[in-house]
């Protein structure tokens, strides 16, 4: 930015004509200041890397100025004569309006228009301060993270009766994973010092390996991986689309000089990769925000339409994690993220639908079969003013829950909630989110129009009910790792299993019945998609049998001679809670204990041969 200031007697100005296609709009033609200090500004291209650092510099040296030669008025002229290579039009305009928005705080301040040719007569003083040139730079906007280093933050535990109490005051003895979260989240590291257990895991399941030809943190999902990732991706879009949430598609990367999409970027703690496209330098998105503001920015939005929420399923984002914290699905660099982002009113909807997006992530808990741990932050101002909101949320999940509080706003939230799963290296990993975002809607010119015809901007909320679907199984598996070192079977949700159901012929002459009876269940399925397959390898049934065991299959049927006579099983549950009250099951049976199961979740088909020597291996 070049400022050129004038210590003047008077400046007074006419208005003549459009300079650009598309001026500001004019509220006067001619204006006029007496004993001012008069700035004329050229806004240039590096301005736009950081308007908000532009807006500071710019008004840090006219203030000085300002002070020095002591007046209380100060005319911001455009004068784009100063510089040649200038800012384009709304990026020059915004760093105007924000300059004599922040000087008003202090200053009687008026500002000739933009965009418009303009006659202009000025008095100069003539005193040695009275003619100053000024090159700025713009001021070095701190990241997040930086930011979230200076702020400091106390630490509480909420009880449901609604006691707030300092965390290292609370009695932890019945909440062991709390004390865990609590520590890793006020004293804990990122980096990773031990391999966690579900890497072995998910290899031997055959469910996704690290793809070496690929940066690190990427990985290949194998046949059962890939299954059970599709049935977490379907389940978690209906609960977004019941919430009301509208499905769209945005691009993957970005301009990284566009003003505010640059400005957004350095305020997130998230490494970006950098794509070139001739001589533009692009980013791979960390989330699907960008896109769908983009989309808000250009909507007619009425309060009538409000809450209005958009939705993503972003099968690549893209985040450069230090290799020092990149962990197996925990930590990745490139994941599936489903984002939704909720326009609302005022606080009061914000609050509203912050409950039922709250609500919504304790219904994608349960249906992981997760226990998990809450992590609740604010803003110290907000939190006074929402006591009684944060009491009902620990009230709805039931027990104790971290919070945060910060002594002032470093991000662009003022609320967020996380549930966080504890895993085998005593680390805390954040599934389900949603944030209070007052901040962006500002930013990047998200309006509606309110009951008077006046454009307001609204509340945004930012919310991601799964989390990350690749940490989701992370989180299934570290969960299992958990209940086998405690001697206890592991499994994942029957509606999850890539196997559901086995038959194991006790020799060849059965495998025909249990195709048999893999008919009959399937005739019998009503609107249930039942994954049964049959192991018709040349082995023995005890083999046969540890196999589907080390697979996690929840039930497994052996056939022989009785079987093929009565039609009647005994299966070997995994768990007692799919077992009947019977000593033998029929099909009829069979179906229903994995109906009982996975109504209400998505349907996939078996993804290879229902027969296991059929089938190739992916992994040695």
């Amino acid at each position: 930015m070049k400022i050129l200031l004038l210590h003047s007697d008077y400046i007074e100005y006419e208005v003549k004509g459009k300079a650009i296609k598309n001026p500001e709009e004019l509220k006067k033609r001619n204006d006029r200041m007496e004993e001012a200090l008069v700035a004329l500004i050229a806004v240039e291209r590096k301005d736009e890397k950081n308007l908000e650092g532009a807006i500071e510099a710019g008004c840090e040296e006219i203030e000085k100025v300002a002070e020095e030669i002591k007046v209380d008025n100060i005319m911001l002229y455009p004068y784009a004569h100063l510089s040649s290579d200038l800012a384009r039009p709304k990026q020059a305009m915004d760093v105007l309006r924000g300059m004599e928005e922040r000087l008003r705080e202090r200053y009687n301040v008026k500002r000739a228009p933009f965009g418009w040719y303009k006659a202009f007569r000025i008095s100069c003083k003539g005193h040695p301060l009275s003619e100053l040139s000024r090159d700025v730079t713009p001021k070095k906007e701190k990241t997040a993270v930086e930011r979230e280093k200076e702020v400091t933050s106390s630490w509480y535990i909420l009880t449901p009766d609604g006691k707030l109490i300092d965390a290292e005051d609370f009695d932890y003895t019945n909440y062991p994973e709390l004390k865990k979260l609590y520590d890793y989240e006020s004293k804990g590291t990122r980096r990773v010092t031990k391999e966690p257990e579900h890497i072995k895991i998910m290899r031997r399941l055959e469910l996704v390996d690290y793809e070496e030809s690929s940066d690190s943190g990427n990985f290949r999902w194998y046949p059962k991986g890939r299954l059970i990732k599709t049935l977490l991706e379907r389940y978690v879009t209906e609960i977004c689309r019941e919430l009301g949430g509208m499905q769209v598609e945005t691009p993957i990367m970005y301009d990284l000089d566009h003003p505010a999409l640059s400005e957004y970027v350095k305020k997130f703690p998230a490494r970006q990769y950098i794509v070139r496209s001739d001589d533009k330098d692009f980013f791979l998105r960390f989330a699907a925000c960008f896109g769908q503001y983009m989309i808000a920015k250009d909507m007619t939005i009425s309060y009538r339409n409000l809450p209005l929420r958009l939705y993503e399923l972003t099968h690549y984002s893209f985040r450069r994690e230090q290799s020092g914290e990149l962990s197996g699905l925990r930590r990745l660099r490139t994941f599936t993220m489903p984002d939704m982002h909720t326009l609302c009113l005022d606080m009061k909807q914000a609050r509203d639908e912050f409950r039922r997006q709250f609500e919504a992530s304790m219904k994608w808990m349960r249906s992981l079969n997760l226990d998990y741990e809450v992590a609740i932050r604010f803003v110290k101002d907000f939190y006074e003013e929402n006591k009684d909101f944060a009491r009902e949320l620990v009230r709805l999940v039931g027990k104790p829950a971290l919070v945060e509080i910060w002594d002032e706003r470093y991000f662009y939230f003022v609320m967020k909630f996380e549930f966080n799963i504890i895993d085998t290296t005593d680390k805390a990993s954040a599934l389900s989110t949603v944030q209070i975002d007052v901040e962006n809607a500002k930013r990047f010119g998200i309006t509606y129009i309110d009951r008077d015809g006046k454009e307001r901007y609204p509340y945004i909320l930012h919310a991601s009910i799964s989390g990350s679907i690749d940490r989701c199984l992370y989180a299934l598996l570290e969960r299992e790792a958990m209940k086998i070192k405690r001697g206890e079977k592991p499994m994942l949700p029957l509606w999850l299993s890539p196997i559901q159901l086995r038959f194991i012929p006790v020799g060849k002459e059965y495998v025909d019945d249990c195709k048999r009876f893999l008919r009959e269940i399937e005739r019998i399925s009503d609107n249930i998609e039942v994954r049964a397959d049959i192991d018709d390898r040349e082995e023995s049934v005890p083999k046969k049998i540890r196999d589907a065991e080390r697979e996690w299959i929840p039930i497994i049927i052996v056939v022989g001679e009785e079987e093929r006579r009565s039609g009647r099983f005994k299966p070997r549950l995994r768990r007692d809670s799919l077992k009947m009250d019977k000593d033998t099951y029929s099909l009829n049976d069979i179906y229903r204990i994995i109906e009982r199961e996975v109504r209400g979740y998505p349907q996939e088909k078996l993804p290879f041969s229902p027969l296991v020597s059929e089938r190739a291996r992916f992994s040695g």
